[in-house]
């Protein structure tokens, strides 16, 4: 089986599925978080850390999430596999060293345990039918999508997605976008000063709108695509802060699970407009050969991802950490070359904006896929705290 390069929709679910096996996992260690099972959907229960009995939480966390990362990722490079292994190897050596013989083993077994009850309910949400299923063009509509320069890729990325089960939305539905501006070809019209917002910012990109683009594309292979850019913000608050292992468990299940759901929604949303992409619109209405800043994705443009995505994670941040500053070093961490300086934001909003916004400086959203996207991740990142508590007698 060929390795590919994850695009973001698989690697929210990855994100996510991890994200909670770490959590239910390492629950145990912290007597008032609450178990997810019963709050997610069709996760009845998960494997629970026996009250009497000692575990060393470092290996739990270890052993379920190497497990669980390699079971998740359908297709996995052979580099990317071997550092994985090579990681839960160097880790499991430190640890056995630190804890006793019993411990151990039984903290090992109950993070394998985990890791097989979340694999299992995870092999449940649909992946496997709605998975890169074959796409039915529509019947000539003007303003639907078509295949986008320069490579034309007929087949535009995951049209399904949105049919799999969220973690806390009933259905990709939920949250969706309003939907866009009446489409129209006509020079006085909404649609069209839209698209040529897209096409005059692109002639005139200064260097700070183009670092912002850049920033922001995280491409597959380079940030771990944009779920990932949100995860490593994540450990970088995890590192900074010092939180504490149960502390962060919660943090990225916060972050797994509003991603994950963002991209149902927003795939679902993105498919039902199935809505053509500026540079489309922009060839077709305005200037024939005009190409956008980054290079357009393969698939829809109604709503933007990045801001969907973006807008969930910073509402659920937002709400453990509060409107907190940081600075975000996710080019550094991922040593890219050349690697961009490190970005700081006053809120997790703050990056949410620039997020969004980015896609407009790169030429490949209209302003209202953006604007629109924050509001319906907000939507979302609300009705997954609203739906799951992970303190005992807590709100939250």
């Amino acid at each position: 089986m060929k390795a590919e390069k994850t695009p973001p929709p698989p690697a929210s679910r990855a994100y996510g599925v991890a994200a909670v096996a770490l959590y239910e996992a390492v629950g145990g260690g912290a007597r008032e978080n609450r178990s997810l099972a019963g709050q997610l959907n069709g996760l009845t229960s998960v494997p629970q850390a026996a009250r009497d009995s000692s575990y060393h939480w470092p290996t739990v966390a270890n052993t379920v999430l190497a497990n669980t990362i390699r079971g998740v990722f359908p297709k996995v490079f052979p580099n990317t596999l071997g550092r994985i292994d090579s990681l839960e190897r160097k880790l499991d050596a430190e640890y056995r060293a630190q804890t006793k013989p019993d411990e151990y083993e039984r903290s090992a077994a109950h993070g394998r345990a985990v890791n097989g009850a979340i694999l299992a309910w995870a092999a449940t949400d649909g992946f496997a039918a709605h998975n890169n299923c074959g796409y039915l063009a529509p019947q000539s509509v003007v303003e639907r999508w078509r295949p986008t320069p320069p490579s034309f890729g007929p087949q535009p990325l995951q049209p399904c997605w949105g049919q799999l089960r969220p973690m806390a939305l009933r259905s990709g539905r939920e949250c969706a976008a309003l939907g866009p501006p009446k489409y129209s070809s006509n020079t006085n019209s909404e649609f069209h000063a839209a698209a040529a917002e897209v096409y005059k910012v692109g002639l005139s990109l200064s260097m700070e709108q183009k670092i912002i683009a850049d920033y922001w594309a995280d491409n597959p292979g380079d940030t771990g695509t944009p779920p990932g850019h949100w995860i490593n913000i994540v450990t970088q608050i995890a590192r900074k802060d010092g939180l504490s292992l149960a502390r962060a468990a919660e943090a990225y299940a916060r972050v797994g699970i509003a991603v994950h759901d963002a991209f149902i929604g927003c795939w679902y949303t993105k498919y039902a407009h199935n809505l053509k992409r500026p540079v489309t619109y922009i060839n077709d209405n305005v200037h024939g050969q005009w190409r956008s800043y980054v290079i357009t994705p393969g698939f829809p443009t109604y709503p933007s991802g990045h801001s969907v995505q973006s807008g969930a994670a910073a509402y659920v941040l937002t709400d453990m950490f509060g409107k907190k500053s940081f600075q975000d070093t996710t080019h550094v961490d991922h040593g890219l070359i050349p690697a961009q300086k490190p970005r700081s934001f006053q809120s997790f909003q703050d990056a949410a904006a620039e997020a969004a916004i980015s896609r407009l400086y790169g030429g490949i959203h209209y302003a209202f896929d953006n604007n629109d996207g924050l509001a319906s991740g907000e939507c979302i990142g609300k009705t997954v705290l609203e739906r799951v508590k992970f303190k005992i007698g807590s709100s939250r």
